[in-house]
C-alpha cells in the first residue's frame, strides 16, 4: 500500500511539473518576433494555380533594432524578394531580443 502511494505522489508532482513547464510564456521574444513577422508579411497574393509556398528565412537584429534577413530558403523568387523587402531594416518592437543572435523561421504562404 505504501508503495502505491508513493507511485502515486511521485506521478502527480511530474505531472504538475510538466503543466508549469508547458505553461504560457508571456515574456517569450521569440513569440513576438513571430507575431511583427507575420504581420509585416500580410498581404502576399501569388497566382492561384500555384500550390502552397514554403520558405526559410534566416535573420538577426541589429543594434537599432532592426530586422536583417540574411537569406530566405525558398524556391520562389518572388516570395524571396518579397520576405526581403518586407522585413529588412523595419524596426522591431521587443526589448528582450538580443542583438546579433541569428533566428530561423519557417513560414508557410496557402493559397
Amino acid at each position: 500500500m505504501r508503495k502505491i502511494s508513493l507511485v502515486f505522489v511521485a506521478a502527480m508532482l511530474l505531472s504538475a511539473g510538466s503543466v508549469f513547464a508547458n505553461g504560457p510564456k508571456e515574456n517569450d521574444p521569440t513569440q513576438s518576433i513571430k507575431t511583427q513577422v507575420r504581420k509585416l508579411l500580410r498581404g502576399y497574393s501569388m497566382p492561384t494555380s500555384e500550390k502552397d509556398l514554403t520558405a526559410t528565412i534566416l535573420f538577426t537584429v541589429n543594434k537599432q533594432n532592426e530586422f536583417v534577413v540574411l537569406s530566405v530558403e525558398t524556391e520562389d523568387e518572388v516570395l524571396e524578394y518579397f520576405v526581403k523587402s518586407r522585413l529588412n531594416y523595419h524596426k522591431v518592437n521587443s526589448k528582450a531580443i538580443s542583438e546579433g543572435r541569428r533566428y530561423t523561421m519557417p513560414i508557410k504562404i496557402v493559397s
